[in-house]
């Protein structure tokens, strides 16, 4: 991906309730200031003006989080019955999501599973990162589950680097950036979690981009899967040597896994393409779906990414 402009939006799924969007990375989801030159707010109303709801405080509803420097598959809701679908599949933790990241170092294990609680961090001057359980400062820290799958080993200018595939299996902030980090390998380009550096020795970006999305609404699968941006032909910098596992594969596994469901014992709804039954549409919002999706969207807000 080239860097973000305001027309250079990119669409990996739209329907008439939802749109994934391809994020570019260092790009803020929304903004209250006026002296954010650019924000995917401001994309999404210049390529979808007649779309925008200004009932809304930033006039898209987005289903989710991604860092300022994260790149890739990020959920708009257009309305609000698809937000609070949205919003019930995430608080039962129904969603699958695979990001693609570099790390520091060659991790010798193919597959390992990352159990580290985190925390908000309350020590002077990192109020607005997290930590794990057991350092200093570390405040609340809240059980949190990561799997890290390797795909290659090989060089990011000159040093040893390993991309791999990560499934957060909770939802705590920056988690993906705290685990690889408290794993030994942090994030290649992570100035906040990685490694001490000068900071003309790092990339042009941080290397951590949401591959993969899907979101089982009762209407319908919103399923996204995003270009890969870690390739050497799309940076010199990075050279594979040795390929652990086929990302293919992995994807064909993410696709064809049932989803996690405890409510229906893991039954796939419906894909847009596939006919709904009666009229294909989900019942109306009662008073209490409402209120629940209004307060959760009142609440949404980003966390400072430093």
């Amino acid at each position: 991906m080239e860097p973000g402009s305001i027309e250079n939006l990119s669409i990996v799924y739209q329907s008439s309730d939802f749109l994934v969007v391809n994020k570019h990375w260092d790009l803020r989801i929304d903004s209250k200031t006026w002296r954010e030159t650019l924000t995917l707010q401001k994309q999404l109303c210049h390529r979808f003006p007649e779309l925008a709801d200004p009932d809304t405080c930033y006039g898209f509803r987005f289903c989710h989080q991604l860092d300022f420097s994260t790149s890739g598959a990020l959920c708009v809701a257009l309305n609000k019955a698809a937000a609070g679908s949205a919003y019930k599949c995430f608080k039962e933790r129904r969603v699958t999501k695979a990001y693609l990241a570099l790390v520091r170092g060659h991790v010798r294990e193919s597959q390992v599973t990352i159990n580290y609680a985190i925390g908000r961090n309350s020590t002077e001057g990192r109020t607005h990162t997290m930590c794990i359980e057991g350092t200093h400062g570390c405040e609340n820290p809240k059980p949190s589950l990561t799997e890290l799958l390797v795909l290659e080993h090989g060089l990011y200018a000159g040093d040893p680097v390993s991309k791999v595939l990560l499934k957060p299996l909770t939802g705590r902030t920056h988690q993906l950036r705290v685990h690889c980090s408290a794993l030994g390998h942090p994030i290649v380009g992570d100035l906040t979690y990685g490694q001490a550096e000068d900071q003309e020795d790092q990339p042009f970006r941080m290397m951590l981009h949401a591959f993969y999305l899907r979101i089982p609404t009762q209407a319908e699968c919103v399923e996204a899967c995003t270009p890969d941006p870690f390739l050497p032909a799309l940076d010199a910098c990075w050279t594979p040597h040795t390929c652990v596992q086929p990302l293919e594969q992995l994807i064909q596994a993410l696709q064809t896994d049932p989803d996690p469901n405890p409510m229906d014992g893991g039954q796939r709804p419906h894909s847009p393409s596939t006919p709904l039954p009666g009229p294909g549409r989900p019942p109306p919002e009662t008073e209490a779906q409402r209120a629940s999706c209004l307060q959760w969207l009142s609440e949404w807000t980003l966390e400072p990414d430093n």
